[in-house]
Order: structure tokens, then C-alpha cells, then sequence
């Protein structure tokens, strides 16, 4: 009975189990797929490589579940594909024409449609990754709201335009906050307490301090970056706030830093898949989680079957990741 109280009251720890070689197998595989099929392959490449991430965490010696399928993230994948190819063919064409009236209008259209589309492919890939992951059966969930995610979006674009890019870390937070604030997992809810202020200064200092130490202040910054990030997110379970936090120095960031770059240059690329994998490590390394959660007590609140993979995908064209 005392063991059994004792494993109730642990600490709950979240870990990385990926190992370089096993990754390599998989990331090789799917070049190799990707190219013989001239890019076709790719959605199933993609989702396989998530879900060896997915599995590869556990959280109280129990792994994380990737169920989207390469079929869901193809029919995005053309979507997206379909959309680019008529704008850029729209612009092309309008090009050839020589016409300056309809060439200005074919460009702003364009740029147009890429500021207008991100928050969607943000809001959309962002539920669908949700709806697709899980832990012991319990899916996560997004609440957010389409529209209002649009207009927090568009306000943060304005006025970082407005305010020649001052904005931009208030304009972050506030977007981190809104996901957050609306992602639950099971029972439990999520929330992200940055504040613009604070991320500013971080950004300020690593533009001046990036020149006066030629870049070497590179690794603090880093440090601090990651520290923001995971110090003000927490979870909340039955009213009661648990918090993440990380406790790596910037001689840790230097470490890895400069091993992978060896890794990479060395092994012209070849490397890349043990570098993510160490990347990953690292990181799950230094979290931790200040508190108590009880993992038993996590239950499935509702399920959001949501299919759509189009904005992921949309993600993947503008080189935005979510892992």
C-alpha cells in the first residue's frame, strides 16, 4: 500500500525515448519514397515521422498517439497545391500580359491572399493536430473560434505594420495566448501567461548585444527564448494550476548547438535525422513539470473528429511547423 502511495503522490515527468538510428531508418526511407514518386509521397511521409515523435513521448511512462493519416493530409496537400498553382498562374499570366493595371492588381491579390489566409491555416492546423493527437485514448482539443482567431490575427498584422514591427512580440503573445487559453486535453486546460513587455526586451537585447558580442550572445538569448515560452505556459486541472519550467543555461544551448553544426557539416547533411533526434532530447532534457498532476484522474471530455488537414498542410508551404 505504501508503494502504491508513494507512485500516486511522483512527480509526473514528461521524456523523449527517440533514438538517431531508428529516426534515420524512417527520415531515408521517406526521401528516398518522396522522390521516386516526384513528391506524391509526401503526406505519408510526413505523418509517419510525426507519429515516430508522437510515440517516441510519454508522459508518466505511457506514449503519446499520431492518428492522421496520409489520405487526410494528401486531400490538404492538393488543396493547397491547386490554390498556389491558380494564383501563381494568375500572376504569370498577368505578367505576360504587360498590362501594369492588371499586373498590380494580379500582385496585391496575391500577398493579399497570403495575409489573409495564414490565420486560417493556423487556426485549421492547429485543431486538426489536436484532434489527431492522444495519450491512453484521451484526445486533445481545439476550441478556438475561426473568426475571432481571424480578427486577432488581422489587428496584430496592422498595427506591427503601424508600428514598424514594435508590436510583433505583443502581437505573438497574443496569438500563444488565444491557443493556449482555448487547448484542452481531456479534463485538463491550458493557459500561457506571457507578456508582450517582457518578450520585447528579450528581442531587443539579443538585437544589440548580437553585434556587440559577434553573435555570441546567440546562446543566451536562445535560453531566454525558450525560458518565456515554457515558464508562462501551465496546465489546469480541477482549479488547480500546474507549471512547466526549464532550467537550461546557455552553455547547454552552446552544446548542442555546436555539436549538431559539427554533426551537419562534417557529414554533409547526412546527420540530419540524429540532430533532430538529439534536438528533441535536449529539449525534453531540461523540461519539467512544478507540481502535481494526477494522470489517473485525466478523462475524456468531448471529441472533436475533425479531418481536415488542409491547414497543416498550408503550414508546410509557408515552412511553419507545430512539433
Amino acid at each position: 500500500m505504501e508503494l502504491i502511495s508513494e507512485r500516486s503522490r511522483a512527480k509526473a515527468s514528461l521524456k523523449y525515448r527517440g533514438e538517431g538510428t531508428e529516426f534515420a531508418i524512417i527520415f531515408f526511407k521517406n526521401i528516398i519514397l518522396t522522390i521516386l514518386s516526384l513528391g506524391l509521397y509526401y503526406p505519408w511521409a510526413k505523418v509517419e515521422m510525426l507519429k515516430y515523435h508522437y510515440q517516441s513521448t510519454e508522459l508518466d511512462e505511457a506514449r503519446f498517439s499520431f492518428h492522421a493519416t496520409g489520405k487526410e493530409v494528401f486531400r490538404g496537400f492538393i488543396k493547397v497545391y491547386v490554390i498556389f498553382i491558380l494564383l501563381y498562374g494568375f500572376l504569370f499570366y498577368a505578367l505576360q500580359t504587360q498590362n501594369q493595371v492588371l499586373t498590380i492588381s494580379a500582385i496585391g491579390i496575391f500577398y493579399l491572399f497570403i495575409i489573409l489566409i495564414v490565420p486560417f491555416a493556423i487556426h485549421g492546423a492547429v485543431r486538426y493536430r489536436s484532434s489527431r493527437s492522444s495519450w491512453k485514448g484521451i484526445h486533445f482539443k481545439y476550441l478556438g473560434d475561426r473568426s475571432e482567431f481571424f480578427w486577432l490575427y488581422m489587428k496584430g498584422v496592422l498595427l506591427t505594420i503601424f508600428t514598424l514591427g514594435i508590436y510583433g512580440a505583443w502581437f505573438q503573445v497574443d496569438m500563444r495566448n488565444y491557443i493556449f487559453s482555448h487547448l484542452r486535453f481531456g479534463n485538463l486546460s491550458f493557459n500561457f501567461k506571457g507578456d508582450g513587455g517582457d518578450l520585447f526586451v528579450i528581442n531587443l537585447k539579443f538585437i544589440i548585444l548580437f553585434y556587440l558580442t559577434l553573435g555570441i550572445y546567440s546562446f543566451w538569448y536562445y535560453r531566454n527564448l525558450v525560458r518565456f515560452y515554457v515558464d508562462n505556459t501551465s496546465i489546469t486541472q480541477n482549479g488547480r494550476e500546474v507549471k512547466f519550467k526549464t532550467n537550461m543555461e546557455a552553455g547547454d544551448v552552446f552544446e548542442l548547438l555546436f555539436i549538431n553544426g559539427l554533426l551537419l557539416v562534417f557529414t554533409l547533411g547526412i546527420a540530419t535525422p540524429w540532430v533532430t533526434v538529439r534536438t528533441l532530447n535536449f529539449f525534453f532534457r531540461f523540461l519539467e513539470i512544478e507540481g502535481d498532476i494526477d494522470t489517473n484522474g485525466i478523462q475524456q471530455a468531448s471529441y472533436d473528429d475533425y479531418d481536415d488537414a488542409t491547414g497543416d498542410d498550408m503550414m508546410d508551404f509557408f515552412d511553419f511547423d507545430l512539433l
